[in-house]
């Protein structure tokens, strides 16, 4: 019976835990409201391309659903007070590695562009690393209504 009822929540936090996925931040993504109207668009040139991270904000689910299944596992463990242990110290597990899955899987790769415009202006955008970028490239700049940039080549 308590194996069954693990087998439930880890098949349920398996779907929350891959509904918690951050949206992408590319170059080349756009949201459905940014589809299908007007952009702006400005010319320049790449002056400078550093690799650096996105770190989406964590929602607690990991450590959530980590300590659930960390807790369930350990009910499964020993009898008696023994169990009530291995509950407790399994969901403490738990709740840390998923806390740490949660983190390692918001952190995506990006670039740092800093891009001199023909009309004199510099910008320096950040986004995710869907392309790549070299000092000199000509390049274009994306402004979305919603005031998103993008680099695109």
């Amino acid at each position: 019976m308590k194996r069954n009822i693990s087998l439930v929540f880890m098949s349920i936090a398996l779907l929350v835990f891959s509904g918690c996925a951050p949206t992408s931040q590319g170059g080349k993504t756009y949201t459905p409201g940014q589809a299908q109207s007007a952009m702006k668009s400005y010319y320049g040139t790449v002056l400078h391309v550093s690799a650096v991270q996105i770190q989406h904000e964590e929602s607690g689910g990991g450590t959530m659903i980590g300590a659930v299944l960390g807790g369930v596992v350990g009910s499964t463990i020993g009898s008696g007070r023994g169990t009530r242990l291995a509950t407790v110290g399994g969901a403490a597990a738990g709740g840390a590695a998923g806390s740490v899955a949660e983190r390692s899987r918001n952190l995506k790769p990006a670039w740092e562009i800093e891009v001199a415009l023909n009309d004199g202006r510099v910008m320096t955008i950040v986004q995710e690393q869907d392309d790549q970028f070299a000092v000199g490239d000509h390049v274009r700049v994306v402004e979305a209504r919603d005031g998103t940039l993008r680099v695109r080549q």
